[in-house]
């Protein structure tokens, strides 16, 4: 029997590799594993959708979404929304 096919994202899939400098969670665990910071892939993240969450709740609120939890967590998800986080902290520099 075929193993069943999980949750698909109807936008893709965002991967902090993909962007300039970025990682991905694999290497993010190796190298906070080696500092000192017992990790591993599914951690990292874990922790990086968090942040992503305490980033997005904001977001909801300012343009009148809903902020239930689930969608925060879908829109923390969404690679489109990833992408434009990742472009906001690149122009920081």
């Amino acid at each position: 029997m075929p193993m069943p096919k999980g949750f698909k994202s109807s936008h893709g899939y965002a991967t902090n590799k993909a962007f300039e400098g970025g990682e991905d969670y694999r290497s993010i665990a190796e190298k906070m594993t080696s500092n000192g910071y017992k990790m591993n892939h599914a951690t990292a993240r874990n922790i990086f959708l968090s942040a992503l969450v305490k980033i997005a709740r904001p977001v909801h609120h300012f343009h009148g979404v809903p902020s239930q939890e689930d969608n925060v967590k879908k829109t923390a998800r969404d690679p489109r929304f990833q992408s434009g986080v990742a472009e906001i902290l690149s122009s920081l520099k």
